[in-house]
């Protein structure tokens, strides 16, 4: 998934959870409150626990949209390790390779090497060339890397899907 439609999958489910919290809530805790006492009215608490986290959902995405949407590709550098890249690395300890490519933290996925910009390994990396070392905090420790080289987003055919 590319930068692009994960704005596109964020604001389709903003867009659900605004016409819940503007509509359809509303609507069930009225019906809630028709049945009466709302002390032991269990649809009525579970309508207002909704509403709260529909609302915090609502709040968390609309940042998150403008964070992703303030991304300008101009801005990520040609000439060093920076968002998209993806980063061949040596493992200093014991020589084995590594690819990695720095990716937003919503679409981070072990399996395929895709890094989080902002864990410590994607922080560890940003601004690198090639050939520097780079010591990283892991769970298993502090871990040294060679850059062997990277390719940015501005090299890759398909710049800005990861």
């Amino acid at each position: 998934m590319g930068l692009q439609e994960l704005l596109n999958t964020l604001r389709g489910e903003l867009s659900a959870l605004e016409r819940e919290f503007r509509i359809d809530i509303p609507q069930k805790i009225e019906e809630a409150r028709l049945l009466g006492d709302l002390t032991e009215n269990a649809d009525y608490h579970a309508m207002k626990e909704r509403q709260g986290f529909v609302q915090a959902r609502i709040i968390f995405l609309k940042q998150r949209i403008a964070s992703l949407s303030a991304i300008d590709p101009r801005s990520v550098p040609q000439d060093r390790v920076g968002f998209g890249s993806i980063v061949y690395l040596r493992d200093a300890e014991n020589g084995g390779e590594r690819v990695v490519k720095l990716v937003v933290p919503e679409e981070s996925n072990g399996e395929k090497g895709w890094v989080s910009i902002a864990s410590p390994i994607g922080r560890g990396l940003v601004g690198r060339r090639k050939g520097d070392g780079v010591r990283i905090q892991t769970p298993g420790g502090v871990k040294t890397f060679e850059v062997k080289k990277f390719i940015t987003l501005h090299e890759q055919k398909e710049p800005f899907s990861a």
